[in-house]
């Protein structure tokens, strides 16, 4: 075996050391997202809440392999982002940002870590409210997570990503709500948040992707929206568009002196993975910025929105297809739902009723201690199809 083949091999989750460099990433951002929901109050600034995510996920990769042999990138792998009611994604407002949360608001929380760019992304939502969530809003929460329980138990080794897309949107359905187009699941790799393989949210004529089939040990970040409206949603304003990504195949000799300046620091620090224009300069960020998106060199995370008045639900996941089953390792407990529609669908009933692991020799044991937080994981989301039942 050359070298080469020797470090891809050990690349994938053959490797325990990255087992657990993935779930060492889970563990940070599980904490951090934690954290976020906890900030998130009324008359609470968004920008704040969302510098406080990032400096939780810096600090606490920063404390880890200190005294390794060779350097090992860590840190925020998607800045964290708060989008409220119709706005679907990707809002990270700059510091001179001075929208605030309001009783009331359905807040999506997106987030990402990486240990040596080994990827944990996670999305949750979260109503900034006391007691049950009800009505629309508790509808389009169930519809996300719900679907969220089914795509888990159907991205697994042999299932198709088609296979996942046409569930999705069944579940959705079911609560009278529509799964958002355009909104991708990608497989993860070392460095990698978009990779080939993807899931598709809502197939249509406009938007294809190749037929792919899950397999062991492989790693997804699956990506659930859901809305109480059309889920078409539109790009309003491209000033808000704060999250950008180095497109690393793209080469252009830019002409302003802003521009190089402001490039020059994005290859320094950012140089694979996502990052907010917040850690710019903004002055010189907002010009030198313009340049860079128009020639490519850097790709757009755009802020979405869908109608006002409509309610989105964000679920986002990473998932280790482990020899011994599915191994979700980010994830959030739910507020207490009381939507107006419950599951009656037996197609759906069946998807849920499917277990996660596979029941091999010695494999799918739990560390003590953690046995209830997963299945407490596990149930949430399935309960949230029923009127009183998920767990606060």
């Amino acid at each position: 075996m050359s070298d080469d083949e020797r470090e891809e091999k050990e690349l994938d989750l053959t490797s325990p050391e990255v087992v657990t460099k993935y779930k060492s990433a889970a563990e940070i951002v599980n904490k951090a997202l934690q954290l976020v929901v906890k900030e998130c109050k009324p008359k609470t600034k968004i920008v704040d809440i969302c510098e406080k995510g990032d400096a939780f996920i810096r600090e606490q990769t920063g404390n880890m392999y200190k005294n390794a042999k060779r350097k090992i990138e860590r840190g925020v792998a998607f800045p964290t982002c708060l989008s409220v009611n119709n706005t679907v994604c990707h809002f990270s407002p700059l510091a001179s940002d001075t929208s605030e949360l309001q009783e009331g608001d359905v807040v999506k929380i997106d987030m990402g870590c990486h240990i040596d760019g080994f990827i944990a992304v996670v999305a949750h939502t979260h109503v900034v409210q006391e007691g049950p969530v009800n009505d629309r809003k508790a509808d389009v929460i169930a519809a996300a997570n719900t679907a969220a329980e089914v795509a888990l138990r159907l991205v697994r080794p042999g299932k198709k990503n088609k296979d996942v897309t046409d569930a999705i949107q069944k579940v959705a359905a079911a609560y009278d709500c529509k799964i958002v187009e355009g909104v991708l699941s990608h497989q993860l790799k070392q460095f990698v948040i978009d990779g080939n393989k993807v899931i598709l949210s809502v197939s249509n004529p406009d938007t294809r992707v190749d037929d792919a089939e899950f397999e062991e040990n492989e790693v997804y970040a699956v990506d659930i929206v859901a809305s109480t409206g059309e889920g078409k949603p539109k790009l309003l304003d491209e000033k808000q568009t704060t999250i950008y990504k180095r497109a690393v195949d793209k080469n252009y000799h830019l002409k302003m002196k802003t521009s190089r300046f402001i490039f020059s620091e994005i290859n320094q620090k950012f140089p694979i993975l996502p990052f907010t224009a917040r850690a710019l300069e903004e002055k010189r960020a907002r010009l030198g910025l313009v340049e860079c998106v128009n020639h490519d060199l850097l790709q757009p995370y755009p802020v979405l929105h869908e109608k006002p008045g409509d309610y989105v639900a964000h679920v986002k996941f990473t998932v280790l297809l482990m020899p011994n089953g599915s191994d979700r390792i980010t994830l959030h407990p739910l507020q207490k739902l009381q939507p107006t529609k419950t599951i009656d669908d037996p197609e759906i009933k069946g998807w849920l009723a499917l277990g996660t692991k596979t029941k091999k020799k010695g494999g799918g044991k739990k560390k003590k201690g953690k046995k209830n937080e997963g299945d407490k994981a596990d149930a949430e989301p399935m309960d949230a199809s029923k009127t009183d039942a998920a767990a606060s």
